[in-house]
């Protein structure tokens, strides 16, 4: 990542802690007006000349959690619904990123509007987010347009840092346009959640389906010509959600409800931090 962020190692914002840092950065030739305590007399006597070690400074990271409300996540047909992964893919990346003064802030969208949780340090700060997207919170059934929610994403998070999005990416809206241009301020992360079911449909001859976010009713002939036209569909779905995220600048996290979510979690950021 090349991308400036205000906070955590990159940034231009000193830490609450005022100070240069404690991490010992690079050395450089004393310069008059140096503090003689960060004399670095082992660089000195190899190069013959006075050198000094300057420190890293602490920095600080401000993360905003942007999570889809909408009812297509009231849905899983294996160990947990798409809105339990999302809620444990809000608590992975909230406690990874409280620490050492770091900020949490969540956006969580629905057909009534956007709940907003201002920023706030501290692992109670994200206790209290998942307290508001557990399911004793949980929005009414209706639409939820991914682009708006994205749009208002880019206007609240002002200060430069971490975005992670959770959405099944289910929509047929133009958010890819949104992701770029969140993915030009921000280093962005995108959470899919999925289910297998989405992928394939199963030979139980007619199948009534329900639509979460309309309550629309259609009954499906699961026969083999529309099974494979299905799993067609939802495999272009799928490649056009993965060229879409990796398009716009973001990395792409996939979660779904048949895997271990946190080894899946564990793999991404050991991979993040290789590069």
């Amino acid at each position: 990542m090349t991308r400036k962020l205000d906070g955590l190692l990159q940034g231009d914002h000193q830490g609450l802690v005022p100070g240069g840092g404690s991490e010992p950065g690079d050395g450089r030739l004393y310069a008059p007006g140096d503090d003689v305590r960060r004399m670095d007399w082992n660089l000195t006597a190899r190069a013959a000349a006075p050198h000094v070690r300057d420190t890293i400074a602490d920095r600080e990271l401000e993360t905003w959690l942007v999570v889809d409300g909408s009812a297509s996540l009231d849905f899983g047909t294996a160990d947990c619904e798409k809105r339990d992964l999302a809620l444990a893919a809000v608590a992975a990346f909230g406690f990874l990123t409280a620490q050492s003064g770091n900020r949490v802030g969540a956006m969580v969208f629905g057909p009534e509007g956007a709940t907003v949780r201002p920023p706030r340090s501290g692992r109670n700060a994200v206790l209290a987010l998942l307290h508001l997207l557990d399911g004793r919170d949980r929005v009414p059934s209706g639409e939820v347009s991914l682009a708006d929610m994205l749009r208002r994403a880019r206007t609240t998070a002002r200060r430069r840092g971490l975005v992670v999005v959770v959405s099944d990416f289910i929509d047929s809206g133009d958010w890819p346009r949104h992701l770029r241009a969140l993915a030009t301020r921000h280093q962005v992360v995108a959470c899919e959640v999925r289910d297998p079911r989405e992928d394939s449909l199963p030979a139980v001859g007619l199948l009534t389906l329900v639509d979460p976010e309309t309550g629309r009713l259609l009954e499906v002939p699961t026969g083999r010509r529309v099974r494979e036209r299905f799993e067609a569909a939802a495999a272009a779905r799928r490649d056009e959600t993965r060229r879409a995220i990796r398009g716009a600048g973001a990395a792409h996290l996939v979660l779904s409800t048949d895997r271990d979510w946190l080894l899946d979690v564990v793999r991404f950021v050991a991979a993040r931090r290789k590069r």
